[in-house]
């Protein structure tokens, strides 16, 4: 913990529940999905889905509720619950997201590596405000396994020429986490729904409450 970042070039930074507050209308979605679908009203796997893209999402959804369940058709519901919410309610910031990133773009190389197409990342961090701080995106249609597995991380460090060890990802969920460390970047936690386990916290170099944290070590 409290590792020294004097080596960082670039900060790589997750979008969905630390730059927007996309979680908690994820949440509010999938409940009424599963109402619908006639599941629990709260899907218990939830916080496994967290920061994967659709197709990991369905291989999740199918271990717990068996492969005949229609994950497509659950899934095309939440987006289409999540599309009224974002346009009729808008998507939050989270705290300090406009202000850290002000603060970062003159020192370092900002980056994107979120799990959600790269249609929806633009949309949303155009309406946001907060698109022109990044040098490049890469989303979960990029890839082929989102995080947990390390292929987005290590394509978001090879979009801007940097090696791993340079940058620092901004992570909330262990999936991320997971992913960024094992792509073998540094990485700081900023939890969002997921309090950190013991594990989580030792692949963490530094943990803090809210994004205005990183103003401390970069």
């Amino acid at each position: 913990m409290n590792k020294d970042m004097k080596n960082i070039e670039a900060v790589v930074f997750d979008m969905d529940g630390v730059l927007l507050d996309t979680e908690t209308i994820c949440d509010r979605t999938w409940a009424m999905a599963a109402k619908t679908f006639g599941l629990d009203s709260q899907v218990d796997f939830v916080n496994e889905c967290r920061g994967t893209n659709l197709h990991d999402t369905s291989i999740i959804f199918k271990k717990h509720l068996g492969q005949d369940f229609d994950v497509d058709g659950f899934m095309k519901l939440t987006s289409e619950y999540f599309h009224e919410i974002e346009f009729s309610e808008g998507i939050p910031l989270m705290p300090y997201a406009k202000e850290i990133l002000e603060y970062l773009k003159p020192k370092y190389r900002i980056v994107l590596a979120s799990s959600t197409r790269g249609e929806s990342v633009k949309r949303q961090l155009t309406n946001a405000g907060l698109i022109d701080f990044f040098e490049t995106r890469t989303t979960g249609d990029m890839v082929t396994h989102s995080k947990p597995d390390p292929e987005i991380y290590r394509l978001a460090c090879q979009s801007i020429g940097m090696k791993p060890e340079n940058c620092v990802a901004v992570e909330d969920s262990p999936n991320g986490i997971k992913s960024a460390a094992a792509a073998g970047l540094n990485v700081i936690m900023i939890p969002d729904k997921i309090k950190p386990t013991e594990k989580i916290k030792a692949l963490c170099s530094n943990i803090f409450d809210s994004l205005q944290g990183l103003k401390t070590v970069l």
